[in-house]
């Protein structure tokens, strides 16, 4: 056994000293942060301040990064001498992390090199790079813009993928797009709530797009949401309003609907997202799953769980391009293993893989908005053309913002198409439109560009405008600027482009 462990000698210890506030004029610091002085505690005691967590919130005392840690102390002293107690029957204000100090060098380390801003990248990214892919910064996540193979500019690899997915099949990594898990019994009154089409009347096992308004009444999100059983919805949002839709959501259901039994829960990560476009999509799909994917037994809009190449999977029959598609949703560590399964097996329909701008321009060509491009915090779903998704029989966040008179009226800036004069000019994203050629600035704005874009698909350039009374305007001529510095003609059409070509079927 260990031998014990000897004695120590007593110390003579000195009592502590009860003067705590040096003599001499000037200003005696005690929270160097803070800028507070003896002469601030003292002041507190003379207010009757004594109570130490009033003392700290009189003088803002120990409430700087270091949480009192290099003046709390000294402060309790001078308050223990005016007061004619001990240090100890003062007491102490309640402790917060860090409960040592720290070094600024510690602090900063976090925000060294890559790790200053963390790039978010999916299962399958490490394919992406071997295939050639050109990245782009989505948000916080790193995704394929193009993937050009030998010889191709972006212009042409990305010709390349949207007629590959109209024509045959492509495959789209949609694993960040935004996912929400909701349970609880309320779940449905309190989407009801949240969008403002009706979530309570849908089916288990369909889905349905919805809008999300703040309450100004204008769009703040949206993306299709999915009742997997009575009392359990999955939602999707876009790629970079997870989080903030997240907060939004606990926000009403923790401050505003405190009776509202509902969990939500990101599940954006847990889950690896591959998205089929194009014709052939079914039967590249149909050989590797156990889903029955015939019309009338997999309709559009409704999801179906089963296996897909024998990963436990959720297929949701929903695509952003408008053209035959399907989501398969697998758990994340199979992701890549899918992907790669379905890459191989898609050889033989002429698969291709596609980035962000691709389908960017598949879903322009449907005239489908994308919320912070089409939308700019003052747009309503009336200005979008979307007015049949505003229920007239629920209630809803921003509902009442909907009736205000300038909201109401009906010259605002609503969403259209616009093609050039001249088929091979793209416009600028962003240019302003006017009813006459500028000869000299400052010139009247009747709308801008929000979308522009080359078709394949069509031959010719595309784009999408909010201009004043738009919907009346069908057929009239605009001027856009362009970077030549030239005035380019755009007619006003409707908003949607190939909608006979790519439908879903």
């Amino acid at each position: 056994s260990a031998p014990p462990t000897p004695p120590l000698p007593e110390l003579d210890q000195a009592p502590p000293a009860r003067h705590c506030i040096m003599p001499g004029r000037g200003k005696r610091f005690v929270d160097f942060q803070n800028d507070v002085t003896a002469a601030d505690v003292a002041l507190a005691a003379r207010e009757g301040y004594a109570a130490v967590e009033h003392l700290k919130r009189y003088t803002t005392l120990g409430m700087g990064t270091d949480q009192g840690k290099t003046s709390n102390l000294a402060a309790l002293a001078i308050l223990a001498e005016l007061s004619g107690n001990a240090i100890p029957a003062v007491g102490h204000t309640t402790f917060r992390p860090p409960y040592t100090p720290l070094t600024f060098g510690a602090i900063a380390g976090s925000g060294a090199g890559a790790l200053f801003s963390p790039v978010r990248t999916t299962p399958i990214d490490s394919w992406h790079g071997r295939a050639g892919a050109v990245f782009e910064d989505v948000g916080a996540w790193r995704r394929p813009r193009y993937f050009a193979q030998p010889g191709e500019t972006m212009a042409t690899a990305v010709n390349r993928e949207c007629r590959t997915a109209r024509a045959a099949v492509a495959m789209l990594d949609a694993s960040t797009l935004g996912k929400i898990d909701i349970q609880g019994p309320d779940a449905a009154r309190f989407l009801d709530r949240i969008y403002t089409n009706s979530f309570s009347s849908l089916a288990i096992g369909r889905c349905r797009y919805g809008l999300m308004l703040n309450e100004n009444g204008m769009v703040f999100d949206d993306g299709v949401t999915t009742r997997l059983a009575e009392d359990h919805y999955h939602m999707t949002t876009t790629t970079g309003g997870a989080a903030t839709v997240l907060g939004w959501l606990e926000e009403w259901l923790q401050t505003e609907w405190t009776d509202l039994e509902v969990h939500c829960t990101e599940v954006t990560e847990q889950w690896a997202v591959i998205g089929l476009s194009g014709r052939a999509s079914r039967a590249l799909l149909a050989p590797l799953t156990d889903i029955d994917l015939d019309e009338a037994a997999f309709p559009f809009m409704a999801v179906r769980s089963g296996t897909v190449a024998g990963i436990p999977a959720r297929v949701f029959r929903i695509g952003f391009t408008g053209a035959l598609s399907y989501e398969v949703n697998v758990p994340a560590r199979y992701g890549l293993a899918l992907w790669q399964t379905l890459h191989q097996a898609g050889q033989a329909h002429g698969v291709c893989p596609y980035g962000t701008e691709a389908m960017h321009v598949l879903r322009a060509e449907m005239g489908f908005i994308i919320v912070g491009q089409e939308t700019d915090g003052t747009v309503t779903p009336d200005d979008l053309g979307l007015h049949r998704m505003v229920s007239k029989t629920k209630d809803f966040l921003g509902r009442r913002s909907l009736a205000r008179s300038d909201t109401a009226r009906a010259d605002r800036k609503q969403l259209v198409g616009l093609l050039t004069e001249d088929p091979a000019t793209v416009l600028l994203e962003g240019a302003g439109l006017t009813e006459a050629p500028v000869r000299q600035p400052p010139a009247r704005m009747v709308g801008h560009v929000t979308s522009s874009y080359w078709s394949a698909t069509l031959g010719r350039s595309i784009a999408l405008g909010l201009v004043h009374n738009g919907r009346l305007r069908m057929g009239e001529t605009l001027i856009a600027p362009g970077m030549d510095g030239r005035n380019h003609r755009v007619a006003i059409a409707a908003p949607s482009f190939a909608a006979k070509e790519a439908a879903d079927g």
